[in-house]
């Protein structure tokens, strides 16, 4: 299990459903540094995903060098706010994992953006703020990330996640949509 107990022995996270529906994109954060406890209960979430044929292709870089997020936040055109953080998780994905079959070998890009995802609702159950900004599959972003991190060949960057604690609380919006279901 990767939540904590509180004193009187439940959990301090809140409902998945909650988390699910007030989640949001967060871009500015509180100069407060993360607890590595709290970053260890984030990527516990996080490989916590489901993977094709369970092959968890996923590695995630933890970004908490300021020289390091400040470049990637000059360089990366829509993750700005990164220079800010005190914080970035880059998702990424081992393309040696799994079948080489055409029809497959992406299969890291949806296995690491479930991970994803179980990662942005950990991180709002724990009342942070995160932001996914894409990487993966803009080739001239995947080599900033790639070069900053110093990336061997074979791990593809997804996203960089910048996250910290909230400096804004925007209202989440209300996605639902019954034109895009259709019933049979």
């Amino acid at each position: 299990m990767f939540t904590e107990k509180n004193e009187h022995g439940h959990h301090d996270c809140i409902c998945a459903l909650d988390a699910i529906r007030d989640r949001c994109s967060i871009r500015t954060y509180l100069e407060k540094a993360i607890p590595e406890d709290v970053i260890l209960t984030l990527l516990k979430a996080a490989m916590a995903a489901p993977s094709s044929r369970n092959k968890q292709p996923w590695h995630f870089y933890v970004v908490r060098d300021s020289e390091i997020l400040k470049k990637m936040g000059e360089q990366l055109p829509y993750a700005r706010m990164t220079a800010q953080a005190p914080l970035a998780i880059v998702v990424c994905g081992d393309n040696t994992k799994g079948n080489p079959r055409e029809e497959q070998k992406l299969n890291w890009a949806i296995d690491c953006s479930a991970a994803t995802q179980n990662l942005l609702l950990a991180a709002h159950s724990k009342g942070l703020g995160a932001v996914w900004t894409a990487a993966f599959p803009y080739t001239e972003r995947m080599d900033v990330v790639s070069k900053l991190l110093n990336l061997p060949e074979n791990i593809i960057p997804l996203n960089v996640i910048p996250m910290g604690y909230p400096a804004e609380k925007p209202i989440p919006k209300n996605k639902w949509d019954p034109d895009k279901v259709t019933w049979m």
